[in-house]
């Protein structure tokens, strides 16, 4: 099976948005959409460039999508990357995808090149931070990204952090404890994976064996990306509990916690000439 080009999973990603309730996170509307249209794993786990991000080729479009229709003017995002409809949405509104990319190409006027269903080149990507980030990350020797593992984690809250897997332990890289409020506290172990693929759910089976009685939690750290199917079983009903952290996790994280990355604010000032008019 194909993956779909981007004007394919236009109206797709409107239908799941209005299932959710008119808004959803990123994870949220692809896993709407990729469930909708049926896509199978062997799909859903290509990269788009695996030099560069741990971003899916079906993410990738669907990042499109969602830019095109924010130009068209149905969505709009907030800062916490949650994507919602617009006053302009209305249910059961007809639209096609071909409206909506012929309006887009209208509205970018300066745009020399062509949109086409399998480059959207018109639009500036807004991915190259993380790209930038995620290159990093894979450059880093083996020791430089266990130690940035551990302040990552430390900033995140985590206490008694060590790093165990080069002893070759049981397929556990570390192990610390996260305390919330001062109150409780939950022993956590963690496995970290750098490299550029997909982890299945054989992976996760894996460190869930190797952490049994060992810890409270799991948490599976990579710089790549995790299938559906390791997703589901990170989470099945009646095993313990593992969180995911995948590649572009990791870079948000990153920016987040101000760790290598620096966010600078522009200040917007506009003059009120009225007001002066009045004195």
């Amino acid at each position: 099976m194909n993956i779909p080009p981007y004007s394919e999973m236009m109206l797709p990603t409107i239908q799941v948005i209005d299932e959710l309730g008119g808004s959803g996170t990123i994870q949220e509307i692809a896993d709407g959409v990729i469930q909708l249209l049926k896509l199978p794993e062997s799909v859903t786990s290509q990269l788009h460039n695996p030099d560069k991000s741990s971003q899916t080729e079906v993410e990738y479009r669907l990042a499109w999508c969602r830019t095109y229709l924010k130009i068209f003017g149905l969505l709009q995002n907030s800062e916490r990357g949650i994507w919602s409809f617009t006053d302009k949405y209305q249910r059961g509104m007809k639209l096609t995808s071909e409206e909506i990319i012929q309006n887009v190409r209208k509205t970018n006027k300066n745009s020399k090149k062509k949109v086409t269903n399998e480059s959207p080149e018109a639009i500036p990507e807004p991915i190259d931070w993380r790209e930038t980030i995620h290159q990093k990350i894979l450059s880093l020797k083996p020791d430089a990204f266990e130690r940035l593992t551990k302040r990552l984690l430390r900033e995140a809250g985590f206490v008694q952090v060590e790093v165990t897997g080069q002893s070759g332990d049981g397929g556990i890289d570390g192990k610390g404890i996260v305390k919330i409020q001062d109150v409780l506290s939950y022993h956590v172990v963690f496995q970290c994976k750098r490299y550029k693929g997909s982890v299945g759910p054989g992976a996760i089976r894996d460190f869930r064996g190797a952490m049994v009685g060992r810890a409270d939690k799991g948490l599976f750290i990579t710089t790549g990306t995790f299938t559906r199917e390791a997703t589901k079983e990170a989470t099945r009903d009646g095993a313990s509990p593992i969180d995911l952290i995948d590649g572009d996790d990791l870079v948000d994280l990153l920016k987040k916690l101000r760790l290598g990355v620096s966010v600078r604010m522009v200040e917007e000032v506009e003059v009120d000439g009225p007001w002066f008019e009045k004195i």
